[in-house]
């Protein structure tokens, strides 16, 4: 049995930031992802602010510990950085932080690809000549 390190376990036990924000919202990004060979789906969000900061994210993670405390880890991270910033953030750091063992690294890298998806996702929503187009 291999052991479950503290930083897991926290976020485990204590998820920081699970929940939604409106998904309507223009200011809001929604990103969900999932891999289908350990069945984990990551659902995360981010609100943005009128200079292009993240002031709130939440997330709801079905799956393991760690795809749970990385998806938390993630929402922390990503709070009072700039979209341009939050982009940097890397699975490897998430791995690192949480000393996740090497069977568990696409838990990491799931929480990487759902705060991409939630940016890109409130950057199609920024773009107003997307809106004229499915008009047409």
């Amino acid at each position: 049995r291999s052991a479950v390190l503290p930083q897991v376990v926290d976020h485990y036990e204590n998820p920081r930031n699970v929940g939604s924000l409106d998904r309507n919202s223009k200011n809001v990004g929604t990103g969900l992802v999932g891999a289908p060979a350990c069945g984990d789906v990551m659902k995360l969000q981010v609100e943005v602010d009128e200079q292009g900061k993240i002031v709130d994210a939440r997330f709801k993670t079905f799956g393991c510990g760690s795809a749970i405390a990385s998806s938390s880890l993630a929402t922390e991270w990503v709070k009072g950085k700039t979209v341009d910033e939050a982009l940097k953030i890397k699975n490897t750091d998430i791995a690192k932080e949480l000393c996740l063992p090497p069977v568990k690294l696409h838990c990491s890298m799931l929480a990487e690809d759902a705060i991409k998806a939630a940016l890109a996702d409130y950057k199609l929503k920024q773009d107003p000549n997307r809106e004229e187009a499915e008009k047409e």
